[in-house]
């Protein structure tokens, strides 16, 4: 009898080890926490308006998150992403009184400029992805600040006309399908996966480690740019507070959907859908639920270590590229 129990726990300690369990925990984490709000905010948190509103701060940080993901394949990381999103949205709130499409164009072009940026000074010097984003995020930070200190930046009437759920929709989704058929079905996808589960090998096996890597934060760059233009259809004006914590959010996102810090061949593309989601339905259930500010950072802050250490997977670790 004894031996039998021993048995089924060394299975069931097996199968909570196993990659088909860490697959199920966001989806499984998600439903916890959307079951746990339902109950606490007596079902407030499934009213249709409620519900609107909660779409509403999905969009952009989806788009957002979409980039970051890649270049979290490749087991580096990336902090720019407020201070990116509050450059490029003074770009599209500018360049939207001369004409719509370019103020799009505007904005994708200065994320994919700071993007650039990020890789060239990781790949060229070999630093560190995250110390150089730190850096880069003071330095983006403190330009949006300049342009936005006096007064905040306005949009034009024709951008701000635009906003709809049905135009953020179509964009974020339009992201979702074509970021998922670059990771899923091209080389892409293998490129970043292989260099985020060791660059030494990659690089023996024919990627080119180096042009990947920048590409990948271009890619994310760019990505915050288009995320800006959403961004600014839905607030109108820029102040100096755009984008301001992006960057953790994203982060923490993507880590309750389920993406190993570390990157490499276990990420999977739903750790985006998955983990934004999680993270919007949190929060806006901690806000619906009346704590301050500082006890909602302490609660999604016990959240977030619970998953790092449910999900990292402890046989790669290593320090973030």
């Amino acid at each position: 009898m004894a031996r039998n129990d021993d048995m089924n726990q060394s299975k069931l300690s097996a199968f909570l080890e196993s990659d088909t369990f860490k697959g199920l925990l966001p989806f499984i984490g998600l439903v916890v926490i959307l079951g746990a709000m339902y109950y606490l905010t007596d079902g407030r948190i499934m009213q249709p308006k409620r519900l609107r509103l909660l779409l509403s701060q999905v969009y952009y940080p989806m788009i957002v998150a979409t980039g970051v993901f890649f270049v979290m394949t490749l087991g580096s990381i990336d902090f720019t992403e407020g201070s990116t999103l509050g450059v490029a949205s003074i770009v599209v709130s500018v360049l939207s009184f001369y004409n719509i499409p370019l103020a799009i164009i505007g904005g994708i072009l200065t994320g994919a400029a700071i993007g650039a940026v990020n890789g060239f000074f990781h790949v060229k010097f070999r630093l560190q992805s995250f110390i150089v984003t730190i850096c880069t995020m003071y330095l983006f930070r403190g330009v949006c600040a300049y342009f936005t200190t006096e007064t905040a930046i306005p949009a034009s009437a024709a951008i701000k006309a635009l906003d709809s759920d049905n135009l953020k929709i179509g964009i974020t989704v339009a992201v979702l399908i074509v970021a998922f058929f670059l990771f899923k079905f091209t080389r892409i996808g293998n490129d970043v996966k292989a260099v985020g589960s060791g660059e030494t090998a990659a690089k023996f096996s024919g990627v080119r480690t180096d042009k990947v890597k920048f590409l990948a934060f271009v890619a994310a760059g760019a990505l915050t740019g288009l995320a800006a233009f959403v961004n600014v259809i839905k607030v109108g004006s820029i102040t100096s507070t755009a984008g301001n914590q992006l960057e953790t959010q994203i982060l923490i996102s993507l880590v309750l959907g389920g993406l190993p810090i570390t990157g490499g061949a276990k990420v999977r593309f739903s750790n985006i859908v998955v983990g934004t989601l999680m993270y919007t339905v949190l929060n806006n259930g901690l806000v619906m639920l009346g704590f301050e500010s500082a006890t909602q950072q302490l609660i999604k802050g016990v959240v977030f270590l619970i998953f790092v250490a449910l999900t990292i997977d402890r046989k790669a670790l290593k320090v973030i590229k």
